[in-house]
């Protein structure tokens, strides 16, 4: 039900955002004066605009400003919740009912919130505050999204080196898993250098993949290095394969992110470099492109939601891991061998295969569930406004390319590196605390 809250906001703002939506409601003054179009104006309608403080042509109820206001009544409505929530032990504690039901209640609150926020007073003050809050916000839920890939990385390689004190066959799965995610990256990046790049220019993409290939050689020595591998034996290849592939998809993302070169022939005639001839035909039609984007940017947003709230995560950002001498070495290592948190046999009671397990606390964490949604709030909005390019932008050319979201893209690439480099070296860096990655 909270990812459908999510999805129906996210759905308004894309509505907001649309240039064909805004068009429409400036037409529809401009065509006010024809009679022929006359039978088609909504009754009042300038006076419905001028009550709610929409403007003359509810014009505020499109626009970049438009979908900062829904997105902090979202944000509100989620961060209400995660403190509503805190400390929650039980599921059938009164708080918990509070999360657990109430359906058609939050919906109500949730479009009051939104509602509300057009009502906020100098909303030129509000506007500039709410969007550096914004971007504070999205940075850190990427921030969390990171920092659960590299400890993915870590229990992968941990689980599976578990599992070579009883099968040797375990070393050939490594070593084929390894091979694939090497064999990715640097394929990817051979194919990046030809694609989007020439023999005279793009010097800036020949220096991104140059700077990002040498990150992944980078994190790859530094693995493997025999001082690291002293503090951490189940440092390898593995954990540097998965991230090198990361930092290969991310740099692919953003090259395809940036606005296109355009430059003069010799004829005369306007021609694209940097960009792959055979990528041209792809955005011509710019509704499908925008349309099926859109739906996947979703879709992964919230996926990255949902499995950012299971306890797993929760531990992993909390620095508690499984010692090592306890894995159980599998294929699907994510769960366990009864799905994920399983305790034990006696508490899964007569049934369809329920698992009641409150042991320690609730199933996952109330509080941190709500709290990366109101994350996600925030990085929907700045990824739909387009960043830092807000006044340009419109849902119709989120795919056109942007400087913003290009830099977004490589500071995440970079950041994820940082990440698994500070995973390396921090027991190096602080020999008396104990880590468990």
């Amino acid at each position: 039900m909270y990812a459908l809250y999510f999805i129906l906001v996210a759905v308004l703002c894309c509505i907001m955002m649309s240039q064909t939506v805004a068009n429409e409601m400036k037409k529809h003054v401009l065509n006010k004066s024809t009679k022929r179009l006359q039978c088609q104006q909504i009754p009042f309608y300038e006076d419905i605009c001028k009550s709610i403080k929409a403007g003359d042509t509810c014009e505020k109820l499109v626009g970049y400003s438009a979908v900062y206001r829904v997105c902090f009544g979202m944000a509100c409505f989620f961060f209400i919740f995660s403190l509503l929530t805190l400390n929650i032990n039980n599921s059938k504690s009164c708080r918990a009912y509070i999360h657990n039901g109430f359906w058609f209640f939050k919906l109500l609150l949730l479009g009051a919130m939104c509602s509300g926020a057009f009502f906020i007073p100098d909303q030129e003050t509000f506007l500039n505050a709410w969007r550096y809050v914004g971007a504070i916000g999205a940075f850190l839920f990427i921030g969390i999204q990171l920092i659960l890939l590299v400890e993915f990385a870590h229990k992968w390689n941990k689980n599976w080196t578990a599992g070579t004190t009883h099968n040797k066959l375990w070393y050939a799965a490594l070593s084929l898993v390894t091979l694939v995610m090497y064999s990715i990256a640097t394929g990817g990046l051979i194919l990046m250098a030809v694609f989007y790049t020439q023999k005279d220019g793009c010097m800036g993409n020949k220096i991104l993949l140059g700077v990002n290939g040498g990150l992944c050689v980078l994190i790859s020595l530094v693995a493997i290095s025999p001082c690291v591998q002293n503090r951490q034996p189940h440092s390898g290849l593995l954990q540097s394969g998965l991230i090198s592939c990361y930092v290969t998809y991310l740099t692919f993302s953003a090259l395809s992110s940036k606005p296109v070169e355009v430059v003069l022939d010799a004829h005369g005639k306007n021609i694209t470099i940097c960009v792959p001839d055979f990528g041209q035909d792809l955005y011509r039609d710019e509704n499908l492109v925008t349309g099926l984007g859109t739906t996947l940017l979703f879709a992964c947003i919230l996926y990255s939601c949902l499995t950012s709230t299971t306890r797993s995560s929760s531990d992993a950002l909390q620095g508690r891991s499984a010692a090592p001498e306890l894995e159980v070495a599998r294929c699907c290592f994510c769960f366990g061998p009864y799905g994920e948190d399983t305790e034990d046999p006696q508490n899964m009671k007569e049934g369809p295969g329920v698992i009641y397990d409150e042991k320690r606390s609730t199933v996952y964490s109330y509080s941190y569930f709500h709290g990366v949604f109101f994350l996600a709030s925030l990085y929907v909005m700045m990824t739909v406004t387009n960043w830092f390019n807000y006044k340009s932008a419109y849902i119709e050319t989120f795919f056109s390319g942007s400087w913003s979201i290009f830099w977004v893209k490589m500071a995440s690439c970079w950041m994820c590196v940082l990440l698994y480099l500070w995973t390396l070296v921090a027991p190096l860096c602080c020999p008396s605390r104990q880590f468990y990655v």
